[in-house]
């Protein structure tokens, strides 16, 4: 398979131009860490950066509330920071999920250039 996909690959880069080339190698299937320094590229890396002190400010939130959960004495004081490390983790989990859900979408739109990129190819292929 991976035999085929290089052959696709060479056929489809054989049709560009040489500008069109370096895009689509561009395009490429990126790492994790990639994909991280990608979110705070384009239009919303203002969002990404806020969602990031975001989740830092509530992490150490948490950890406070943990220290202090096991320094209360009372019944009341427990369920009191248990409650807010739940809910300080929670905030943390569900920013997380944020960026991986736009690191996912970032993916889905390389993919949907380089099948664009595929077809005008083989349009100006098939027109030829």
């Amino acid at each position: 398979m991976k035999n085929e996909m290089e052959d696709i690959d060479q056929l489809i880069k054989e049709t560009l131009t040489q500008e069109e080339a370096k895009f689509y190698d561009g395009l490429d299937e990126q790492g994790v860490f990639a994909m991280v320094k990608g979110l705070f590229k384009g239009k919303n890396k203002w969002i990404m950066l806020l969602m990031n002190i975001v989740t830092l400010a509530f992490f150490a939130l948490f950890i406070y509330s943990v220290v202090q959960f096991f320094e209360a004495d009372t019944t009341k004081e427990l369920i009191k920071w248990s409650i807010g490390s739940i809910m300080f983790l929670l905030g943390v989990s569900m920013l997380k999920i944020f960026a991986w859900m736009q690191m996912d979408k970032n993916a889905l739109l390389r993919e949907m250039k380089r099948l664009e990129l595929q077809v005008s190819s083989l349009a100006n292929k098939l027109s030829s």
